[in-house]
Protein backbone atom coordinates (compact mmCIF):
# COMPACT_ATOMS: atom_id res chain seq x y z
CA UNK A 1 0.00 0.00 0.00
CA UNK A 2 1.24 3.42 -0.92
CA UNK A 3 2.12 6.01 2.04
CA UNK A 4 0.22 9.21 1.18
CA UNK A 5 1.94 11.88 2.68
CA UNK A 6 0.63 14.64 4.72
CA UNK A 7 -0.01 18.12 3.07
CA UNK A 8 -1.88 21.22 3.37
CA UNK A 9 -1.25 23.81 6.30
CA UNK A 10 -0.76 21.84 9.04
CA UNK A 11 2.05 19.45 7.55
CA UNK A 12 4.34 22.19 6.79
CA UNK A 13 4.04 23.86 10.05
CA UNK A 14 4.79 20.59 11.42
CA UNK A 15 8.02 20.95 9.26
CA UNK A 16 9.16 24.13 10.09
CA UNK A 17 8.35 23.10 13.84
CA UNK A 18 10.57 20.10 13.28
CA UNK A 19 13.81 22.33 11.64
CA UNK A 20 13.42 24.75 14.12
CA UNK A 21 13.41 22.53 16.99
CA UNK A 22 16.63 20.58 15.27
CA UNK A 23 18.47 24.29 14.92
CA UNK A 24 17.76 25.15 18.71
CA UNK A 25 19.05 21.51 19.57
CA UNK A 26 22.27 22.00 17.12
CA UNK A 27 22.96 25.07 18.66
CA UNK A 28 22.55 23.96 22.30
CA UNK A 29 25.02 21.17 21.45
CA UNK A 30 27.41 23.39 20.10
CA UNK A 31 27.19 25.92 22.83
CA UNK A 32 27.78 23.17 25.61
CA UNK A 33 30.69 21.79 23.51
CA UNK A 34 32.13 25.22 23.18
CA UNK A 35 31.29 26.57 26.70
CA UNK A 36 33.08 22.82 27.97
CA UNK A 37 36.03 23.55 25.86
CA UNK A 38 36.91 27.24 26.34
CA UNK A 39 34.68 28.58 28.84
CA UNK A 40 32.13 32.07 28.12
CA UNK A 41 34.56 34.59 27.71
CA UNK A 42 36.56 32.26 25.21
CA UNK A 43 33.04 31.61 23.43
CA UNK A 44 31.61 33.73 20.04
CA UNK A 45 28.52 33.49 19.02
CA UNK A 46 29.96 33.10 15.89
CA UNK A 47 31.99 30.06 16.66
CA UNK A 48 28.48 28.78 17.83
CA UNK A 49 26.63 29.28 14.92
CA UNK A 50 29.48 28.05 12.63
CA UNK A 51 29.62 24.67 14.71
CA UNK A 52 26.33 24.45 14.38
CA UNK A 53 26.27 24.56 10.71
CA UNK A 54 23.80 27.62 10.80
CA UNK A 55 23.36 31.37 10.56
CA UNK A 56 24.35 34.05 12.57
CA UNK A 57 20.56 35.03 12.07
CA UNK A 58 19.23 31.45 12.70
CA UNK A 59 20.92 31.66 16.43
CA UNK A 60 19.48 35.54 16.87
CA UNK A 61 16.49 33.28 15.92
CA UNK A 62 16.38 31.13 18.95
CA UNK A 63 18.44 33.26 21.21
CA UNK A 64 18.70 37.03 21.90
CA UNK A 65 22.25 36.86 23.00
CA UNK A 66 25.70 35.13 23.94
CA UNK A 67 23.91 35.09 28.16
CA UNK A 68 20.67 33.44 26.52
CA UNK A 69 22.26 30.46 24.76
CA UNK A 70 24.58 30.16 27.76
CA UNK A 71 21.51 29.38 30.16
CA UNK A 72 20.12 27.04 27.70
CA UNK A 73 23.62 25.22 27.68
CA UNK A 74 23.77 24.91 31.48
CA UNK A 75 19.61 23.87 31.21
CA UNK A 76 20.57 21.25 29.06
CA UNK A 77 23.62 20.08 30.97
CA UNK A 78 21.37 20.45 34.61
CA UNK A 79 18.57 18.37 32.68
CA UNK A 80 20.93 15.29 31.67
CA UNK A 81 21.92 14.96 35.67
CA UNK A 82 18.19 15.11 37.24
CA UNK A 83 17.20 12.95 34.89
CA UNK A 84 19.62 10.75 35.72
CA UNK A 85 19.38 11.29 39.44
CA UNK A 86 15.34 10.61 39.26
CA UNK A 87 15.39 7.54 37.39
CA UNK A 88 17.74 6.41 40.38
CA UNK A 89 15.23 7.59 42.80
CA UNK A 90 12.18 6.36 41.38
CA UNK A 91 14.07 3.12 41.10
CA UNK A 92 12.79 -0.29 42.36
CA UNK A 93 15.72 -0.60 45.40
CA UNK A 94 15.09 0.56 48.81
CA UNK A 95 15.49 4.31 49.50
CA UNK A 96 18.63 3.61 51.79
CA UNK A 97 20.15 1.92 48.58
CA UNK A 98 18.66 4.69 45.93
CA UNK A 99 19.83 7.43 48.13
CA UNK A 100 23.39 6.23 48.20
CA UNK A 101 23.05 5.03 44.43
CA UNK A 102 21.89 9.30 43.66
CA UNK A 103 25.25 9.90 45.85
CA UNK A 104 27.71 8.26 43.46
CA UNK A 105 25.82 9.60 40.95
CA UNK A 106 26.11 12.88 41.87
CA UNK A 107 29.45 12.92 42.55
CA UNK A 108 30.17 11.20 39.16
CA UNK A 109 28.09 13.88 37.63
CA UNK A 110 30.64 16.71 39.66
CA UNK A 111 33.79 14.58 37.11
CA UNK A 112 32.17 15.60 33.92
CA UNK A 113 34.21 18.36 32.61
CA UNK A 114 30.82 19.92 30.76
CA UNK A 115 28.79 19.71 34.27
CA UNK A 116 32.08 21.07 35.96
CA UNK A 117 32.49 24.07 33.49
CA UNK A 118 29.27 25.34 32.55
CA UNK A 119 27.18 24.25 35.92
CA UNK A 120 29.95 25.04 38.54
CA UNK A 121 32.55 27.11 37.21
CA UNK A 122 31.17 29.31 34.48
CA UNK A 123 27.39 29.92 36.08
CA UNK A 124 28.00 31.72 39.35
CA UNK A 125 30.07 34.18 37.39
CA UNK A 126 27.53 34.69 33.93
CA UNK A 127 24.46 34.50 35.83
CA UNK A 128 25.38 36.19 39.32
CA UNK A 129 25.48 34.02 42.20
CA UNK A 130 21.59 34.51 43.55
CA UNK A 131 20.05 33.74 39.93
CA UNK A 132 22.70 30.32 40.01
CA UNK A 133 21.56 29.36 43.25
CA UNK A 134 17.66 30.22 41.99
CA UNK A 135 18.48 27.72 38.98
CA UNK A 136 20.32 25.11 41.28
CA UNK A 137 17.07 24.97 43.39
CA UNK A 138 15.25 24.83 40.15
CA UNK A 139 17.28 21.51 39.46
CA UNK A 140 18.15 19.98 43.00
CA UNK A 141 16.26 20.94 45.61
CA UNK A 142 12.78 18.78 45.02
CA UNK A 143 15.37 15.33 44.20
CA UNK A 144 16.95 16.25 47.48
CA UNK A 145 13.71 16.50 49.43
CA UNK A 146 11.64 13.27 48.03
CA UNK A 147 14.78 11.69 48.90
CA UNK A 148 14.99 12.81 52.13
CA UNK A 149 10.82 11.96 52.95
CA UNK A 150 11.56 8.43 51.56
CA UNK A 151 14.77 7.83 54.04
CA UNK A 152 12.17 9.29 56.93
CA UNK A 153 8.84 7.34 55.61
CA UNK A 154 11.35 4.12 55.92
CA UNK A 155 12.70 4.95 59.33
CA UNK A 156 15.91 5.52 58.28
CA UNK A 157 16.48 8.50 59.56
CA UNK A 158 14.57 9.81 62.22
CA UNK A 159 11.57 12.60 61.45
CA UNK A 160 13.05 16.19 60.88
CA UNK A 161 11.77 19.54 59.45
CA UNK A 162 11.58 18.58 56.24
CA UNK A 163 12.53 21.72 54.22
CA UNK A 164 15.19 23.15 56.58
CA UNK A 165 16.82 19.47 56.27
CA UNK A 166 16.91 19.56 52.86
CA UNK A 167 18.04 23.37 52.59
CA UNK A 168 21.08 22.27 54.46
CA UNK A 169 21.80 19.14 52.96
CA UNK A 170 21.76 20.93 49.48
CA UNK A 171 24.13 23.69 50.33
CA UNK A 172 26.38 20.79 52.25
CA UNK A 173 25.79 19.07 48.21
CA UNK A 174 26.41 22.43 46.92
CA UNK A 175 30.15 23.04 48.69
CA UNK A 176 30.75 19.44 48.22
CA UNK A 177 30.10 19.91 44.08
CA UNK A 178 32.42 23.07 44.36
CA UNK A 179 35.09 21.49 45.81
CA UNK A 180 35.51 18.90 43.59
CA UNK A 181 35.41 20.81 40.53
CA UNK A 182 37.81 23.28 41.82
CA UNK A 183 40.25 20.66 43.12
CA UNK A 184 43.59 19.50 41.25
CA UNK A 185 42.77 15.59 42.40
CA UNK A 186 38.86 15.75 41.69
CA UNK A 187 38.41 11.99 41.87
CA UNK A 188 40.18 11.99 45.59
CA UNK A 189 37.93 14.55 46.52
CA UNK A 190 34.96 12.67 45.07
CA UNK A 191 35.99 9.94 46.91
CA UNK A 192 36.78 11.58 49.59
CA UNK A 193 32.85 13.29 49.95
CA UNK A 194 31.56 9.75 49.36
CA UNK A 195 33.32 8.74 52.29
CA UNK A 196 32.69 11.47 54.62
CA UNK A 197 28.27 11.89 53.55
CA UNK A 198 27.93 8.33 53.71
CA UNK A 199 29.48 7.88 57.48
CA UNK A 200 27.30 10.82 58.68
CA UNK A 201 24.45 9.21 57.18
CA UNK A 202 25.23 5.78 58.44
CA UNK A 203 25.74 7.26 62.19
CA UNK A 204 22.05 9.08 61.52
CA UNK A 205 20.38 5.74 60.27
CA UNK A 206 22.19 4.33 63.36
CA UNK A 207 20.84 6.32 65.75
CA UNK A 208 16.89 6.64 63.72
CA UNK A 209 16.87 2.59 64.00
CA UNK A 210 18.17 2.72 67.72
CA UNK A 211 14.81 4.75 68.54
Amino acid sequence: MATTRATGPGAARSRRDGYAESTRQALVDSAVALFTDRGYAGTSLDEIARRARVTKGALYHHFNGKQAIFEAALDAVESDVKGRLEKILKGDQPPWDRALLALREFISSCLDPAYQRIALHEAPVVMGWARWREAEDRYSFGLIKDALCDLIDAGDLVSVPVDVTTRLLFGALSSAATEIASSAEPERVGAEVEQVVVALLEQVRAASRQQ
